[in-house]
């Protein structure tokens, strides 16, 4: 099974890149090297430029793959929620209990899969450009055509999955997605106030809290709902 997930290739949207990435050693180079340094500068702080001096390559080879960086922060975040996915499928194939697969869900998008690997991406890196950028993605004039386009279709599909199980657990419960996506965003803006604004929150890195508050969050909002 950790072969199996340590080899996950996620097919982002094609219009997002100009090249494929991952069909080439300098394509995997750029996606690698990016992580590690919008990771280190921000999305402000980042450049092709500087992208090209940590590769010992060109501005323009980066531009035969990319279009501009805003749409490289969209193949990682993609590329995050895509993962995302195949682990929670995984991780609840064998799950009957709705109660269960929202436990494991939850658990998942609070602390990330418990494989931490994969031979394209950084999974760890990854999760910290997804926590602290992954807003300046879509809070954007263009977010109405590149949803349109389909560019956040992992996004969507995980959010829709979650939403099944709510469905699964209260059939009665009238908001479903507004539940899914407030639990969504709340775990990565959480994570963000852990670790850069902590006076914002009560929770705590260690032991779990983290998970306690949305198992109390989710489960507590269906039940009442009863």
């Amino acid at each position: 099974m950790d072969q199996i997930l340590n080899s996950i290739v996620v097919q982002v949207h094609d219009e997002i890149y100009l090249k494929n990435p991952l069909s080439s050693e300098l394509g995997k180079k750029i996606i690698n090297q990016s992580l590690e340094l919008i990771a280190e500068l921000g999305m402000e702080g980042f450049t092709f430029r500087k992208l090209a001096e940590k590769i010992g390559s060109t501005e323009g080879a980066i531009y035969r793959y990319f279009e501009n960086k805003h749409k490289l922060l969209l193949y990682l975040t993609a590329w995050y929620w895509g993962w995302m996915e195949h682990h929670l499928v995984f991780a609840i194939s064998n799950l009957n209990d709705p109660f269960e697969k929202m436990k494991v869900a939850i658990r998942l998008l609070v602390e990330g899969p418990e494989n931490k690997e994969n031979q394209y991406l950084d999974p760890v890196i990854l999760t910290q450009v997804v926590t602290e950028e992954s807003y300046k993605s879509f809070l954007t004039k263009e977010v109405d055509t590149e949803n349109k386009n389909g560019y956040f279709k992992f996004f969507h599909r995980i959010s829709k999955r979650l939403a099944d199980i709510v469905i699964e657990i209260n059939p009665t419960y009238p908001y479903p997605k507004t539940l899914v996506s407030t639990l969504m965003e709340s775990t990565l803006l959480q994570a963000f106030f852990l670790k850069h604004m902590p006076a914002m929150t009560e929770l705590s890195v260690k032991g779990n809290e983290k998970i306690d508050f949305y198992y109390e969050l989710v489960f507590k909002t269906l039940k009442d709902e009863n």
